[in-house]
């Protein structure tokens, strides 16, 4: 529930479209190329989840920044918590407006 959460924060950001994945078997929507060929950058939580992606698409990946947020699984969707831990780290990554 975290990448759908900081999906939802970016994509209220004025000039930033998103989507998410998950790398896992049970994911409701897996990781396609096609969304990483769209991507201008790829942010995962935790840093197995970049070693992942860059194990199973190692082609793909060349002209895509992977970034990662370091967001343990421990948060629910829109938890107030991993809200004001990502936001800020969000901003960072993409030189998003803050405030």
């Amino acid at each position: 529930m975290r990448s759908p959460t900081a999906a939802d924060i970016v994509a209220a950001w004025a000039g930033f479209d998103t989507d998410f994945a998950g790398l896992s078997k049970d994911a409701d929507e897996a990781v396609s190329t096609e969304q990483i060929a769209w991507a201008d950058v790829i942010i995962v939580m935790e840093r197995r989840q970049k070693k992942v992606l860059q194990q199973r698409y190692p082609t793909h990946l060349r002209n895509v920044p992977v970034r990662v947020l370091d967001v343990p699984d421990r948060y629910g969707y829109g938890d107030e918590a991993l809200i004001a831990l990502i936001t800020p780290r969000l901003q960072r990554m993409l030189g998003a407006p803050r405030g």
